[in-house]
């Protein structure tokens, strides 16, 4: 979309952007913290490096244990890549039983909405509600499945890995917490 007399710089400022449907005016990259609002970058400095985001965790819980001030540190994961396990082989009727189980939930939901305002016997409207809602699950389910013509006949979880977690801080504080994570133990999982 573009605004007539209005030059890509004012588009950064957030009075130049067009509310959204909450009336709202979205986020710009100048104003999501207080110091980029107020034009100065906080600089920040390395102070540790790990092979795991368990490593780099464990550092930072250490730093908020000793009551460092936490929210003035990043963990910075580098050389990311996308790994997908793959669990099994859909097929419809698994498609459909996992349809059956979400809907069978939802539908125990509704039932309970509907069960606490009935007369009478309220379990029979718990029951019909979770058959209908894993019936109903169970056919969108399949369908959804043969709509995809065999696209995808696999199901599987993606994650993003890095190669190496590194421990940022405000640059003020970079020393304190190089002393800090000094006596972090190696040995002691959490």
């Amino acid at each position: 979309m573009t605004y007539p007399n209005r030059s890509p710089s004012s588009l950064r400022n957030n009075d130049a952007m067009p509310r959204g449907p909450s009336g709202t005016r979205p986020a710009t990259h100048d104003d999501n913290t207080a110091d980029r609002r107020a034009g100065t970058e906080r600089a920040t400095i390395a102070v540790a490096s790990y092979p795991d985001y368990a490593r780099a965790q464990r550092a930072v819980d250490f730093l908020s244990d000793n009551e460092f001030p936490v929210d003035r540190v990043r963990i910075v994961g580098s050389d990311l890549r996308l790994v997908e396990q793959v669990h099994g082989r859909m097929t419809t009727g698994r498609a459909a039983l996992a349809g059956a189980g979400t809907g069978a939930w939802f539908g125990l939901l509704i039932g309970i909405l509907f069960g606490a305002f009935a007369v009478g016997a309220w379990w029979r409207v718990l029951v019909f509600a979770v058959v209908a809602g894993a019936v109903w699950g169970a056919a969108f389910g399949a369908l959804a499945h043969a709509m995809t013509r065999g696209q995808r006949d696999f199901t599987s979880t993606p994650t993003l890995q890095a190669d190496n977690y590194t421990i940022t801080v405000d640059a003020d504080v970079a020393d304190r917490a190089r002393e800090m994570l000094s006596r972090l133990p190696t040995d002691s999982p959490r």
